[in-house]
């Protein structure tokens, strides 16, 4: 079974994950790696919201639990399209403020469950 990286650290705007060098601004996490999770890809921004193609990738790469950071002060939305689409994938979603969404991830994380996590580590 691959597992999902833990994060080591996480303070305002950088996010350290094991077996990833250097820190990450955003983090993008999946059984087997991670890496920078740039909005831009996905169109999610603050009102947008966290968009379905911004989590296809991890359930894609075998996320059976989801968590959503929506930021240290709760600020980034998640797109109903986006609940909707992983409700459909029978995939369990955790949508919590930065500093619990870490914590939520990386207990999931090593119990060995396959989790994945979008992490948003400022406002």
């Amino acid at each position: 079974m691959v597992r999902s990286p833990r994060i080591l650290s996480w303070r305002w705007g950088r996010v350290a994950v094991e077996d990833v060098p250097g820190t990450l601004r955003d983090a993008t996490l999946f059984p087997g790696g991670a890496h920078d999770w740039d909005w831009r890809q996905s169109h999610t921004g603050h009102r947008s919201g966290v968009q379905p193609s911004a989590v296809a990738e991890l359930v894609e790469r075998g996320a059976r639990i989801i968590v959503l950071a929506t930021g240290v002060l709760g600020r980034l939305r998640v797109a109903p399209e986006t609940v909707a689409l992983l409700e459909r994938e029978g995939v369990v979603l955790h949508v919590l403020r930065t500093p619990a969404a870490v914590g939520r991830y990386n207990a999931l994380a090593t119990t060995g469950e396959p989790v994945g996590a979008l992490i948003h580590s400022t406002c």
